[in-house]
């Protein structure tokens, strides 16, 4: 039996990069994915993909910034499948800028697109949550665990999803939902033009990382996301998993 059979999750940013690897992953270990994603092209492009292995998965296109939305997401999930077994929160959009210079709106598009979309889809999720005795994964960053320059607005939103990450486990324990966190470093699109434009940034990056590489989508943060998903990981709540190859340490 693979570990997510008769498993539903919700995957944001599920369209493309970590949440496509992250929704593969699941679909091949048996679950039923909701992916969720402004891009309405890459979403239709993927949940194809995603229906050669499991033809129950789903595409909601949705703009997280629109919290009052949010609600509707879980709702059309439960709608769907009457049940919700695996919040997944990934999506989260920002921009690089000196702190100087960082304006409001820089601040509200990666709060908008991370922080609040997590905080509601999570509250939304709870109720049924509880009844699953299901699983979050949230998503940390370097950015903020080190403090990474033109970063600000970003690192922020993700210290803060971490913040809100703990409570939840502490609060949530005793109805057997298990929250954790993920801290990656993949071999994104993102990341892929990053190093065509900035080469030698990228070479300097990939030198700090002990293994030498990028995690690739599916095989690394997918599986690893699986672990955190499935029954294996029962007995942790609370944590961050740092995979990053080495790069960054948590005592």
């Amino acid at each position: 039996m693979s570990r997510l059979d008769g498993k539903v999750a919700i995957i944001t940013g599920g369209a493309s990069g970590i949440g496509k690897g992250m929704a593969m992953a699941f679909v091949k270990e048996g679950a039923k994915v909701a992916i969720v994603d402004l891009n309405e092209e890459l979403g239709q492009q993927s949940i194809k993909e995603l229906q050669e292995y499991q033809p129950e998965c789903i595409f909601i296109p949705a703009n997280l910034a629109e919290s009052d939305k949010l609600k509707g997401i879980v709702q059309q999930v439960m709608d769907t499948y009457g049940q919700l077994d695996i919040l997944v929160n990934n999506a989260n959009a920002s921009r690089m800028k000196p702190f100087e210079e960082i304006t409001q709106a820089d601040i509200d598009l990666s709060f908008n697109t991370g922080f609040y979309p997590t905080f509601y889809l999570m509250q939304a999720a709870f109720p049924y949550l509880k009844e699953s005795k299901g699983k979050v994964i949230n998503f940390a960053s370097g950015a903020g665990i080190n403090g990474d320059v033109s970063q600000g607005t970003y690192a922020a939103a993700k210290e803060a999803i971490c913040a809100i990450s703990r409570v939840a486990a502490n609060e949530w324990s005793p109805y057997g939902i298990n929250v954790n966190l993920i801290s990656p470093i993949a071999n994104s699109p993102g990341v892929q033009k990053w190093a065509k434009e900035e080469p030698e940034y990228y070479q300097a990056m990939l030198s700090k990382i002990p293994l030498r590489r990028l995690g690739e989508l599916e095989s690394d943060i997918g599986r690893v996301a699986v672990f955190l998903a499935s029954a294996d990981s029962d007995y942790m709540t609370g944590q961050t998993l740092m995979v990053d190859g080495g790069a960054r340490k948590l005592r």
